[in-house]
């Protein structure tokens, strides 16, 4: 069973991390809804399996783009220059829209984390409702950039400003419900990026702080196996969810940016108030 449900929360985070929806939520969520009360659910070597997983996938998936831009870093060290470079400029972007981030989740991951997220233990009915309305509120922003703004800028016209501040919407991912992408996305619409450019710069943009945060969680499991040693029960389930969450989430990158060319988010912020409306009336029906 444990492999079974390994599987669904991996192709569960592949999709969630990269729609606008909210993968922490979800992984809540789900074991909530079902009363799924593993232990192994709930724990860092699983969670660091999924956002690993999740990695490989933007990595794999922008492979040419990354090799591109790490050249042009690069070059740009060697020589002290950015100039008219477009790759040097992207490249130098995503550092400094990670930022935010890094120092949000240096500062407050762990306390809001255990609001909403501690192994072992039932998640309490206000944490839920703070959860539901965190979706509703972010879905209500989405829609609102979707609406209002323009839609006509590329990613070559991004300034420094507009990476600062997509940056900052990143670092709001801390709390679940918000979501990296969801936050990232309606913060470039709101600026006037096109859809297409909005999502491909939000999923370059979480390759680093995913990355940071998987090394630092593996160091973490590192000193866990020393010292005590890993269950292969968890390690089996390490494997499969990072498989799932891999090939789910590469899947969701490839047919998300074509559908984001042709199509409005609406589709999405309909789902976060619908999901809303799920966890408002569960809350309430479990007195």
């Amino acid at each position: 069973m444990n492999l079974l449900q390994s599987v669904i929360l991996g192709i569960l985070q592949g999709l969630t991390e990269f729609i606008p929806v909210s993968s922490s939520a979800h992984l809540i969520v789900l074991p909530w809804l079902f009363g799924w009360g593993e232990r192994m659910l709930s724990s860092l070597t699983f969670d660091v399996a999924l956002h690993l997983g999740t990695l490989v996938a933007v990595l794999s998936y922008f492979a040419a783009d990354w090799v591109r831009l790490f050249k042009a870093g690069l070059a740009s060290i060697a020589e002290r220059r950015i100039g008219g470079d477009p790759d040097r400029r992207m490249a130098w972007f995503l550092i400094v829209g990670t930022i935010p981030g890094v120092v949000a989740g240096l500062l407050a991951e762990s306390a809001i984390e255990g609001l909403f997220h501690r192994p072992g233990e039932p998640i309490s009915a206000s944490a839920m409702i703070a959860l539901a309305v965190i979706l509703a509120l972010l879905g209500a922003f989405l829609l609102l950039a979707e609406r209002l703004a323009g839609h006509a800028r590329t990613m070559d016209q991004l300034s420094l400003k507009d990476v600062v501040i997509i940056g900052l919407a990143q670092a709001l991912a801390i709390f679940p419900g918000v979501s990296r992408s969801g936050a990232t996305i309606t913060a470039g619409l709101a600026l006037g990026l096109k859809r297409e450019a909005a999502a491909r710069f939000s999923f370059l943009l979480s390759a680093p702080i995913i990355g940071g945060a998987g090394a630092k969680s593996l160091y973490t499991i590192a000193r866990q196996i020393q010292a005590n040693g890993l269950a292969s029960v968890d390690l089996a389930s390490f494997a499969v969810g990072f498989l799932a969450a891999a090939v789910s989430g590469y899947l969701c990158i490839k047919y998300l940016l074509r559908f984001l060319a042709k199509h409005p988010v609406t589709v999405f912020v309909l789902y976060r108030w619908a999901m809303a409306a799920l966890i408002l009336g569960v809350v309430w029906a479990r007195g």
